[in-house]
């Protein structure tokens, strides 16, 4: 397992104490009180001390505990299989990352991961999130970390960009301070984030607003057409040290501009699909010198300018035909987000949590119930 965060640090060991004992002796037997009060705390302190690097060791081994059995317990009958764990899956072959310091998922970001999952049952699905560094062994007190901890074949890692960036075009653009400034900088560094995955690791990157649908590990050297000449990121398939996954982050740096949206994403990769292919118009289902650009239904069904139809009730059979060729269906979060959905309706996202993403979608009736309708 490639560890992109820090684990637990590991300091200076506590010193020999013999000399310290022995002056602490001699105090002893000329102040006896006093002494006595300094040599207390003086063991209170050892103790202690000898107490915290220890539990610093336990947390090297395993950098964030996992939940018990009975935190899982509320999540049983919504689970894929045993909960038992035993060999771990291969790391790396599914990737989530988050790049704000939010440690609090959406019902969104939930079912996206629960539904890679479930889809992929013998594949590793790693969740990496920037907020997780630095913190101690223990995960934030969010259903979402007993959820996600209790799915066999989910890891959840912290991210540290600077390791991540390491050895590649983009680590001195990330040393620069000054893109912090720019009024897109988290979803550019999202952007940069999942090419250097992909050529580092390999694997298959998806935003965390998607549903899977279907298992994606026949897809190699592939990313999703979101209109007839535009590519999107939100979904990348690719080997490792690929040379395609290279050029788009020389790209990334050579012709930089974080102050305008999704110049460093969609935009970045259609213009290295269009050199790699030598064209100026991508065609549908494009595919040349090993990479394919597959059509808007296999991952963008709704359209983002139609992506209020996700909140609109349609019949199953329609559901079925308009998603016959789809392997996930992206939520177009940046528009959606905070809309209400009557997650007990037949809109057409409702449906797609029931379906894909049952522990999350049990999860939001049981608090539309104790409160208003639950947004995305």
């Amino acid at each position: 397992m490639v560890v992109l965060g820090e684990q637990a640090p590991m300091g200076a060991r506590l010193p020999k104490t013999p000399n310290c004992l022995l002056k602490l002796t001699m105090v002893l037997l000329s102040h006896r009180l006093g002494a006595l009060f300094l040599l207390i705390i003086s063991f209170v302190f050892f103790v202690s001390v000898t107490l915290y690097w220890r539990t610093g060791d336990d947390a090297e081994d395993q950098l964030y505990s996992l939940p018990t059995q009975s935190r899982c317990d509320q999540f049983l009958p919504y689970l894929p299989g045993t909960i038992a764990r035993g060999p771990p899956p291969p790391p790396g072959d599914v990737f989530f990352v988050e790049t704000s310091e939010r440690t609090n998922p959406s019902y969104l970001f939930m079912c996206s991961v629960e539904s890679a999952a479930r889809t992929h049952p013998g594949t590793g699905v790693v969740v990496l999130m920037k907020g997780l560094t630095n913190r101690n062994a223990s995960f934030p007190s969010h259903w979402g970390f007993s959820l996600l901890s209790c799915l066999p074949n989910v890891e959840i890692w912290p991210l540290d960009l600077s390791e991540l960036f390491s050895g590649t075009p983009l680590a001195k653009w990330y040393l620069q301070s000054e893109h912090q400034k720019e009024p897109y900088f988290l979803p550019v560094l999202s952007d940069a984030c999942r090419i250097t995955i992909m050529w580092k690791f390999g694997g298959i990157y998806l935003d965390t607003d998607f549903i899977v649908l279907r298992n994606l590990k026949n897809l190699t050297n592939a990313l999703g057409m979101q209109s007839q000449d535009v590519l999107n990121g939100a979904f990348l398939s690719f080997k490792p040290k690929h040379e395609f996954m290279e050029l788009c982050m020389k790209d990334f740096v050579d012709n930089y501009n974080g102050w305008i949206w999704a110049y460093q994403g969609p935009g970045l990769l259609t213009r290295v699909f269009k050199r790699w292919c030598s064209i100026s118009n991508i065609q549908n289902s494009m595919s040349c010198k090993g990479v394919s650009a597959l059509s808007p239904e296999a991952f963008y069904p709704i359209r983002w300018e139609d992506w209020k139809k996700l909140f609109e009730v349609i019949d199953s059979s329609e559901l079925h035909k308009l998603l016959k060729n789809t392997y996930a269906v992206h939520v177009w979060n940046k528009l959606s987000h905070g809309t209400r959905l009557e997650i007990t309706s037949q809109a057409l996202l409702a449906q797609l949590y029931s379906q894909f993403c049952p522990a999350t979608y049990a999860k939001m009736k049981k608090d539309s119930g104790e409160q208003s309708r639950p947004a995305v």
